[in-house]
């Protein structure tokens, strides 16, 4: 492909390629990135067709532009589109949590790492955007910070119209009770910073424990998830401590009944 030439790589690796979207780790004499590329798909009896994958990355593209990140660009190739941006190196939440999962053990989700996802969260918030998709696979732990990646859904700034598309919503065991229902009611929603709030303390109660904080089979159709998450029927918040008692004012029903990401940090801190 024409960009990763461009990149000059002296090796790359190809991370993810599902449902319209490829993403490259290239290591080359100009840098260490992630290359995205998305294409669109066609409906099966499984999954059906979501024109907006093709369009991803260059509305992520955007977005990194608006929020000042200059060593990144985006684009259009043969099959859609595409962005480039820093690699970051590191486990994400989930994984960097997984020895706190297992029956009995001794090893406890350390606040620190959960201030990390805090203040990575908070630095977009701070901006006056949005992410909308926060999960724990977007937060990458790094050496020496931690960093949210995946912004193609953010909302707080202006987007190129060719490269915008509506909010339908995301991973729904991270959405927020406000958002599922507006999902439900109407096929679109507005993401908010209230409702990241929400989606960072699944994170964590996630990572942690292994549990979803809204109980409903795994095989379930989004609707039926998405009702479950609405009518706000959560799990007991069974994480550690003063770790816990966050998570569950996280998971709040109603939004402002949630703490701020300043009041998560001091908490954390």
């Amino acid at each position: 492909m024409v960009l990763l030439d461009a990149l000059m790589p002296m090796s790359q690796r190809l991370v993810v390629d599902r449902r319209g979207s490829m993403v490259w780790e290239v290591d080359s004499h100009l840098g260490h990135y992630a290359v995205k590329l998305g294409y669109p798909i066609e409906a099966t009896a499984d999954w059906p067709a979501q024109p907006w994958t093709a369009l991803a990355p260059a509305r992520e593209g955007a977005v990194l532009h608006r929020l000042g990140l200059d060593d990144s660009a985006y684009g259009e190739w043969e099959h859609g589109w595409w962005n480039f941006q820093p690699w970051h190196e590191g486990p994400d939440l989930y994984q960097l949590w997984e020895p706190c999962r297992g029956q009995g053990s001794p090893v406890a989700p350390r606040a620190s790492v959960a201030l990390g996802c805090a203040e990575a969260l908070a630095e977009l918030h701070a901006k006056g955007w949005a992410h909308g998709d926060v999960q724990p696979a977007h937060f990458i732990i790094g050496s020496e910070r931690t960093h949210l990646i995946d912004l193609a859904l953010a909302r707080g700034g202006h987007v190129p119209e060719g490269y915008d598309f509506p909010f339908r919503g995301c991973l729904v065991h991270y959405e927020a009770p406000e958002i599922a229902l507006s999902v439900l009611a109407t096929g679109e929603a507005e993401p908010t910073q209230e409702a990241d709030i929400y989606a960072l303390g699944a994170s964590l109660l996630i990572s942690a424990t292994g549990w979803r904080a809204v109980a409903y089979p795994d095989d379930a159709p989004r609707p039926v998830q998405r009702k479950a998450v609405a009518n706000g029927k959560r799990r007991p918040v069974e994480a550690p401590g003063e770790l816990g008692e966050l998570i569950d004012a996280m998971l709040s029903h109603t939004p402002a009944d949630r703490p701020t990401i300043h009041e998560v940090r001091k908490a954390l801190s």
